[in-house]
């Protein structure tokens, strides 16, 4: 379906393109149609927020950016080439839902990681382990293990390893999901602080309208299964953001029509997402 040649718009700063994407999956009980028709372009730079109801392929969306699982229709390029490409290129970090450290490896040995794989020298990954702990504000907790630190700071410590060698796109798969509020307050502003600093382009998948739109320059509302894009809202907010911004009209109003394309999946919203 994808092969490793460069789109023809490849010097265009469109970074993931999709056009008519499916996903059926073969199943046991038959098949099941996660994703139908998605046609998207993600524009480098961009921080571009999934949301819509659960089990409508947000998650499988991230999968196939990353070549984690593999379209059955249409087509996709990220970076110009397939997700197999860009994944061999090493162009995007993955977080996951759970920080997914190893309990016996120290946070800075976590961070290195990918790093042992990929055969940087030592010198090289103690140089990067320093950088992304200061980028996600965990300088001083190399040397301790996850269970040590608070869910919270295990999720900084899943970001930096997935910044560690330090790819353009970054695919974030709600990371802050199973947090409290007050955390997932504090590492929405640490995230977009990040985001700021680096000038990477974020895929996000959100179940929180107000997570959505604090974080976004571009929010993508999703249909009940099979997944479809039912509406692209291009955020008018300034890039430089607080989270005093959640009390303006403007803030209020690009939340109510990431609303009002939910509501169009015909799903009860829980009262908690809004």
């Amino acid at each position: 379906m994808n092969d490793l040649k460069p789109s023809s718009g490849s010097q265009s700063p469109v970074v993931i393109s999709t056009q008519n994407l499916g996903l059926v999956f073969e199943t046991a009980d038959g098949q099941v149609e996660a994703l139908k028709e998605v046609n998207l372009e993600i524009n480098k730079g961009d921080f571009v927020s999934l949301i819509g109801p659960s089990g409508c392929g947000k998650t499988t969306f991230l999968r196939i950016v990353a070549a984690l699982d593999h379209p059955t229709s249409g087509h996709i390029t990220v970076n110009g080439f397939s997700p197999e490409f860009a994944r061999l290129n090493r162009a995007y970090g993955y977080v996951f839902q759970a920080a997914s450290l190893f309990p016996w490896r120290t946070i800075a040995k976590n961070i290195k990681l990918p790093l042992e794989i990929m055969g940087y020298t030592s010198e090289e990954m103690n140089k990067r382990v320093e950088k992304v702990l200061d980028l996600v504000h965990l300088k001083g907790f190399e040397n301790k293990f996850p269970w040590q630190l608070s869910g919270g700071m295990q999720q900084r410590a899943s970001i930096a390893r997935a910044l560690a060698f330090d790819a353009d796109i970054l695919l974030m798969d709600e990371p802050f999901g199973a947090l409290d509020e007050i955390v997932r307050d504090h590492l929405n502003e640490q995230l977009l602080g990040l985001w700021n600093r680096t000038g990477k382009t974020i895929g996000f998948v959100t179940h929180s309208i107000p997570e959505a739109v604090f974080l976004s320059t571009k929010i993508v509302v999703m249909s009940n299964r099979p997944g479809r894009v039912i509406k692209v809202i291009d955020s008018p907010l300034p890039r430089d953001r607080s989270l005093e911004i959640r009390d303006t009209q403007e803030f209020i109003e690009v939340a109510q029509e990431v609303r009002q394309g939910l509501r169009q999946t015909q799903i009860p919203l829980n009262e908690a997402d809004i």
